[in-house]
């Protein structure tokens, strides 16, 4: 069994300090010193403890001050695992302009001969099996394997028959529309990526864009448009990238508590995150069963790979299985057990793990090339493929940018054509989005190594 890193435990022990209301907002923590002193170990390790709770929204520092307490609120406690754990072993039963970053299927990243011969296996393996349909919730391999995996890298409790296998996320938002029913009145953030407008519109959703704040989606505009089903991404908003801390998050849980909100949580590019571990998701602290998680393949592995996947709690997956369990899984079986066996081998997470290192490095490349400009800010930059900028010198600035940008593969957007309250952007921010930088130039022009 691996050995949990050091600065988790600070990390942990802190958290529980906090929730617990033992230390409270605007307290002042502990050196860096004193915790080195406290657990015997590096700046480096507390450091990286403080990371995270910075990250989460717990802690906040302030310059020559030291690290104070930043949640506010009644205490929020984590709710026990709500589902038992299943063991691994299983029976054998062009985008456009504005829309989330997505990984390019490139050799260089991906494993392809890994892939071809699960391809292989799978077909002298499962032979016959191939040709049967599956569970109208996906292939009981498939959900298992997402199952374990999200146990052991995010520490999400979800059993195999609640998560729901789907070709892409737009496939699932329409699904979940009908489960949660057409009466209610949904809510977007503002902004948000264009795809998802267009797919609440056309499947005739009554809808709302509700504003956001530097923490995220705001509270009080969700009850001042009565909105029933809000769509959020907590964990790395596109296209501002705010990151939602605990209180916030935990102001929606409240409300999803008392029965007036259901909470859709979409974690796109969750595995992206470039320091600490990943933030936990709303599905794995909420009480209610109200919170519907969804994730998706098409941004870890390649856009091409249309499987992502829902999980429910055990309220809604009886609701699923009652109102949509007539339907026909629509992903082809050769291609979950293709998938099934990439992620319970091993080869999905060590996948993940090279394409982090090198967008960690294109990323680098890509910031250091933005900041020889001058006035140039950046925000939101330590997780997903893309980041924000605040360019101080105006259209001309912003042209320059991206002329320079774009001989490399970056894309630079107006942060504005994102909003449909065009009012409400600030001036002289912009999305850059680095998922299909040209990492040969980038080497050959000595931005990246």
């Amino acid at each position: 069994m691996n050995r949990k890193p050091t600065y988790l435990k600070i990390y942990e022990d802190m958290r529980r300090e906090i929730l617990s209301g033992k230390l409270r907002q605007g307290e002042r923590l502990p050196s860096k010193r004193a915790l080195c002193e406290e657990y015997g170990v590096s700046v480096t390790t507390v450091e990286n403890a403080y990371g995270q709770l910075i990250a989460e929204g717990y802690v906040r520092a302030a310059e020559r001050s030291g690290y104070f307490v930043q949640y506010s609120g009644d205490a929020f406690k984590f709710p026990e695992n709500k589902h038992t754990h299943v063991p691994a072993s299983v029976s054998t039963e062009s985008e456009p302009k504005n829309t989330v970053s997505s990984i390019p299927a490139s050799a260089e990243i991906f494993p392809l001969s890994v892939w071809a011969k699960l391809m292989r296996t799978v077909i002298l393996e499962k032979n016959s099996e191939l040709l049967k349909p599956t569970d109208p919730g996906g292939a009981l391999e498939l959900r298992t394997a997402i199952s374990e995996l999200l146990r052991r890298t995010r520490g999400l409790e979800c059993p195999p028959k609640h998560i729901i296998i789907g070709a892409g996320t737009e496939h699932l938002y329409n699904m979940i529309f009908q489960l949660l029913g057409s009466g209610l009145n949904y809510g977007i953030e503002d902004p948000c990526f264009d795809k998802l407008a267009k797919i609440y519109g056309l499947i005739g959703a009554r809808f709302e864009r509700i504003p956001l704040d530097e923490q995220g989606i705001i509270p009080a505009e969700i009850v001042k448009h009565n909105v029933d089903a809000v769509h959020i991404s907590p964990a790395h908003h596109f296209p501002t990238g705010i990151v939602m801390p605990i209180s916030r998050r935990s102001e929606l849980l409240k409300a999803a508590e008392s029965g007036k909100l259901f909470i859709i949580e979409d974690d796109y590019d969750s595995e992206l995150r470039f320091s600490g571990k990943p933030l936990p998701t709303m599905f794995e602290m909420d009480h209610s069963g109200r919170v519907v998680y969804v994730n998706t393949f098409s941004q870890t592995i390649a856009p091409s790979v249309r499987i992502s996947y829902m999980c429910l709690s055990e309220a809604l997956y009886r609701q699923w299985e009652s109102k949509l369990g007539f339907y026909s899984s629509p992903v082809p079986a050769f291609e979950q057990y293709i998938l099934a066996r990439f992620i319970s081998d091993g080869t999905f997470e060590r996948h993940l793990l090279r394409s982090k290192r090198l967008y960690k490095q294109i990323r680098e490349g890509v910031m250091s090339l933005i900041l020889s400009f001058e006035g140039v800010e950046i925000f939101e930059e330590n997780a997903g493929l893309h980041f924000t900028i605040k360019v101080k010198y105006g259209g001309r600035q912003s042209s320059r940018i991206a002329l320079k940008c774009r001989k490399f593969g970056i894309e630079v957007t107006e942060l504005k054509s994102f909003f449909h309250d065009k009012k409400a952007c600030p001036v002289g921010l912009y999305l850059v989005n680095y998922a299909n930088a040209d990492t040969q130039l980038m080497r050959e022009s000595g931005i990246i190594k």
